[in-house]
């Protein structure tokens, strides 16, 4: 009886063995497919290509808030990179109370809905853009009887709608600029 179950540990040992050697065979020939998005093959290209885009201004408060996000998200290190890229945004928002209170008549929430239109050209042409694209971003918020609370909130709203924008056109413009080079 010994041997039987010496027979099922030999059988039980191969067959990990087997799929440890798929598993390690299958990780080191889809490691080779591996392309880091931010850095290594190519050097830092993408990050100086990100970092050498000018973020042109955006109108009204929310392009404030845009604006300032993609500067950072663009070019976080506060280097000076001769501009090879220019960005034009174009944004628009609007603001619907999905929700009223059917004894005060109040709306109860609020959504703040942002779309922005981007266009990317390279500073030595302006007529054909080399990525663009359009971005939409939500966010809730809590309407009150108080003006001044619903002001704030809104505009933190606006705030987080610029965050969300901001990182959607960065991974977007490096998935571009990562295919092109």
């Amino acid at each position: 009886m010994w041997w039987s179950n010496q027979q099922g540990f030999r059988q039980d040992f191969r067959a990990r063995i087997a799929a440890l050697t798929v598993a390690g065979t299958l990780a080191v020939s889809l490691g080779g497919c591996f392309q880091p998005m931010y850095g290594g093959l190519a050097g830092q290209q993408l990050q100086d290509d990100l970092a050498a885009i000018k973020v042109e201004p955006v109108p009204d408060r929310l392009g404030h808030y845009l604006g300032n996000e993609l500067i950072f998200a663009l070019n976080g290190t506060g280097s000076s990179v001769p501009p090879r890229y220019r960005l034009v945004i174009t944004a628009r928002e609007r603001v619907t109370s999905p929700l009223v209170d059917t004894v005060t008549a109040r709306a109860t929430a609020a959504t703040v809905l942002i779309d922005a239109e981007y266009k990317l050209f390279t500073t030595t042409d302006d007529q054909k853009p080399v990525l663009e694209g359009i971005v939409v971003a939500a966010q809730s918020y809590d309407r009150t009887s108080q003006r001044f609370a619903n002001q704030r909130a809104a505009r933190d709203a606006e705030i987080r709608n610029a965050k969300v924008l901001a990182d959607q056109i960065r991974t977007r413009i490096a998935a571009g600029l990562a295919q092109k080079s």
